[in-house]
C-alpha cells in the first residue's frame, strides 16, 4: 500500500510541475508575442518617423533655397534702385540744378502753383520751363541700358488740395498730369533717340489723384499749397511683388 501510494503521489507532482512548465511557456510566449508586436510597432513608427523628417527636411532646404533666390533678387532690385536714384542725383547736380528726389521713390516734385494757374490745366511759360530743365535729365536717366531691363514705368501724377469735390479734384488732376506727358512728348525728340522714344512712351502713364495724399505741416494741418503738385516716378519690375515677398521674408 505504502509503495503504491507514493508513486501516485510522484506521478501527480510531476504532472503538476509539467502543466505550471507549459503554463509558464505559454505565458513566455505571449510576453514575447506582445513584445515582438509592440516593437515591430515601435520600429515601423520609426521608420516612418525618419521618413517623415527627411521629407520634411528636404522641403525645408527646398524652401531655404527659394527663399535665398528670392532674397537675392529683392536685393537686386533694391540695390538697382538706390542705384538708380543715386545716379539721378548725380545727373542733377551735373546739370546745375537742384532738385530734391524722394529717397524711397525716386519720385521728383513739381510745384502745381508754378506749373498752372489757380484750378487751370494748361502750362504757364515758367512751368515749360522748368519741365524742359528737368524732364530730359530724368527719364535719359531711367532709359539707360544699365537700368533699361528693370524699368516697368514712368508715372506722372497729379494731386490737388482738398477744397472742392472729389469729382472736380479728380477732374482737373488728371488734366495737369496729361499736361505734363503730353509736353513731355513735345519735347522727347529733343534728348531722345529714335529708338528710344518708343521706349519713353510704352512706359509713360498720367494719372489723376485728386486729393489723394494730402501734404501736412508739423501741426498736422494741411499745406494746400504743398498738396497741388505733380510727381514724376518710375516703378520697377516686380516692385510690388518685392514689397510683399519682404513682408512674408520677414515674418
Amino acid at each position: 500500500m505504502r509503495r503504491k501510494y507514493t508513486k501516485r503521489r510522484i506521478h501527480n507532482i510531476w504532472r503538476s510541475y509539467s502543466d505550471m512548465m507549459a503554463g509558464l511557456l505559454l505565458i513566455f510566449i505571449l510576453v514575447m508575442s506582445v513584445a515582438l508586436v509592440s516593437f515591430q510597432k515601435s520600429y515601423e513608427a520609426e521608420v516612418q518617423a525618419r521618413k517623415e523628417q527627411e521629407e520634411l527636411s528636404r522641403e525645408m532646404e527646398q524652401q531655404k533655397k527659394i527663399m535665398e533666390e528670392q532674397q537675392r533678387k529683392i536685393d537686386k532690385i533694391i540695390g538697382i534702385k538706390a542705384e538708380l536714384i543715386a545716379n539721378l542725383k548725380e545727373e542733377f547736380q551735373s546739370n546745375n540744378l537742384n532738385v530734391s528726389i524722394d529717397e524711397d521713390t525716386g519720385a521728383i516734385i513739381f510745384d502745381a502753383n508754378v506749373l498752372f494757374e489757380y484750378n487751370k490745366s494748361t502750362l504757364t511759360d515758367e512751368g515749360k520751363s522748368m519741365l524742359n530743365n528737368m524732364l530730359p535729365v530724368y527719364c535719359k536717366t531711367l532709359l539707360q541700358a544699365r537700368y533699361l531691363p528693370y524699368l516697368s514705368q514712368i508715372i506722372i501724377d497729379g494731386f490737388t488740395d482738398s477744397k472742392g469735390s472729389f469729382g472736380f479734384n479728380l477732374d482737373l488732376s488728371q488734366r495737369r498730369a496729361l499736361a505734363v506727358a503730353q509736353y513731355l512728348i513735345s519735347i522727347e525728340n529733343t534728348f531722345l533717340s529714335k529708338e528710344e522714344i518708343p521706349v519713353l512712351e510704352s512706359k509713360l502713364s498720367a494719372n489723376g489723384r485728386s486729393k489723394n495724399n494730402l501734404i501736412y505741416d508739423e501741426n498736422g494741418n494741411e499745406n494746400a499749397e504743398a498738396s497741388r503738385r505733380v510727381e514724376v516716378k518710375f516703378r520697377l519690375t516686380d516692385e510690388e511683388m518685392i514689397k510683399e515677398l519682404q513682408s512674408i521674408l520677414q515674418q
